[in-house]
């Protein structure tokens, strides 16, 4: 009700409120560049290609002893969505760092000019609190490098706080979550999109619906970076 009243977009809002939950849990956006992340956004087989691309990274387990792994749904419990090194991580430390967030968040405030709706006492959303909880617990797991499943979209996605990954991928795309990300594969694509970065490096599969990869080149475009489409036989 306060956004509505305030005249904000949830959209618009979405990184902005997401850069301040992160200011208040001890953080800054630069500082999760040190996790070397892998951003992967798409329609179909986004979860899957996360899955493996950190299996991949596992393999060079001298380089990176730690792999994180941040992905959504869950199947029996929350902590399957937090890995490292392909294993949930344990009730123990789930509840350490959910806990170390909830009292960060108890003690510190944000401008109700800016942010009328973070009125004391508020939290954010399920899937925001889990991405921070996921940022919190590999910063102090000490994560060599971690891979990010986009939640809904890629523009004003929460993972979308991370400035600087090693790479962003884009998987097929469909039609999905139209209520937020439009109704036409171009709209969606361009959402999608929204996770590449100022030159680095982009991927995507080869067959793309035609308009959605025409716009997910201009995007790279947009970020300075190329787009390279990956067959699934390379």
């Amino acid at each position: 009700m306060a956004i509505r009243e305030a005249g904000i977009r949830k959209n618009e809002m979405s990184i902005l409120e997401m850069k301040e939950w992160v200011r208040r849990i001890g953080y800054t956006p630069t500082d999760f560049n040190k996790l070397n992340v892998v951003h992967i956004t798409g329609t179909k087989g986004k979860g899957s290609t996360a899955a493996f691309t950190s299996s991949i990274l596992q393999k060079y387990h001298e380089k990176l002893p730690k792999v994180g792994l941040y992905t959504s749904p869950h199947l029996r419990t929350v902590r399957e969505r937090i890995r490292i090194n392909g294993e949930p991580i344990s009730e123990d430390k789930f509840t350490k760092y959910f806990f170390d967030i909830w009292n960060r968040l108890n003690s510190t405030s944000s401008s109700l000019e800016k942010f009328p709706h973070m009125v004391p006492g508020s939290k954010p959303g399920y899937f925001k609190y889990l991405t921070l909880l996921s940022l919190h617990t590999f910063m102090q797991e000490g994560c060599d490098s971690c891979v990010y499943e986009v939640g809904i979209g890629g523009e004003y996605d929460s993972t979308n706080i991370i400035e600087k990954p090693i790479a962003c991928g884009v998987s097929l795309l469909g039609i999905d979550h139209t209520y937020m990300l439009g109704d036409t594969i171009n709209e969606i694509a361009w959402n999608k999109g929204g996770i590449f970065k100022n030159r680095i490096p982009a991927f995507t599969v080869c067959d793309q619906p035609p308009k959605g990869l025409e716009v997910l080149k201009q995007r790279a475009s947009e970020r300075n970076t190329d787009l390279k489409e990956v067959s699934v036989f390379e």
